[in-house]
């Protein structure tokens, strides 16, 4: 089946810019041999500036991909690596272009990809964040880009967790006090943050929620009165915010908390 121009969502245009011109191309000799098989501008073809087609001609001929790694054109050597052999992808992880390293960082070996921990470009190095081994990703815990480092302190182990405590932006720490465990959990509850502090409230031993009662902002109130045991409830049954004296009132008057009972 023949595909034309004119069903095309965009005109075939050679990637240099004009008319592309199959008699100055290496791969003129695949013309003739059909769908799948072959090429044909404006479908599947190598010297398109469409990305689209250029996929399509890899997927066609996936055995040409090697042979197109040092290409002109970014889009050309980043859709060649994703079909190229591993072994031909560390020449790539210098590449001038950030949409080739980002698919060298999809299918580089793990034991290779810490190489590309420090690239310029964040998407880069958000793609090793995602794949690096749980081991290795300390050495992305002071990465300049924050959304970097809320991916590590998600996969962090928990033993180099409470290094990231104390992390500049809020977004990671909360990611932090998630997952941090006692007794590293309980000093996050000086916080400078209220959104950090209230997921400390979530998840404290309930025996330590007291240390939040009276924090400085109510939503962390509120937090501490929706698991506290009797006595934090007893005092906290003035608290200044209507919303954290109902949710107190509501806890007390409930089966949740006996009266005369004080859970640990």
């Amino acid at each position: 089946m023949k595909h034309t121009a004119a069903t095309a969502d965009i005109a075939p245009q050679h990637w240099q810019g004009g008319l592309i011109d199959c008699q100055e191309c290496e791969y003129a000799h695949l013309r003739s041999l059909g769908d799948g098989l072959g090429c044909e501008p404006g479908h599947a073809c190598m010297q398109d500036i469409y990305a689209r087609r250029i996929d399509r001609f890899f997927r066609w001929h996936t055995e040409l991909s090697d042979d197109q790694l040092t290409h002109a054109y970014f889009e050309v050597r980043a859709i060649a690596v994703r079909r190229a052999s591993v072994f031909r992808l560390g020449v790539l992880q210098h590449d001038p272009d950030e949409t080739v390293r980002l698919q060298v960082a999809l299918r580089l070996p793990l034991t290779q990809l810490g190489k590309l921990a420090h690239d310029p470009h964040r998407e880069v190095r958000l793609r090793v964040a995602q794949r690096l081994g749980a081991d290795d990703l300390a050495a992305l815990r002071h990465d300049p880009d924050y959304g970097v480092r809320e991916l590590v302190a998600q996969r962090l182990p928990q033993a180099l967790l409470p290094t990231m405590a104390s992390d500049p932006d809020r977004a990671v720490r909360m990611c932090v006090a998630q997952r941090l465990e006692m007794p590293a959990l309980l000093r996050m509850a000086d916080d400078s943050d209220a959104d950090v502090r209230r997921i400390v409230a979530e998840c404290l031993p309930i025996a330590l929620l007291s240390r939040l009662a009276h924090d400085t902002d109510w939503r962390v109130r509120w937090e501490v009165a929706q698991r506290a045991n009797l006595s934090t409830l007893e005092a906290m049954h003035d608290d200044e915010e209507p919303e954290v004296r109902e949710a107190v009132h509501a806890r007390l008057v409930s089966n949740i908390i006996p009266i005369g009972v004080v859970h640990g």
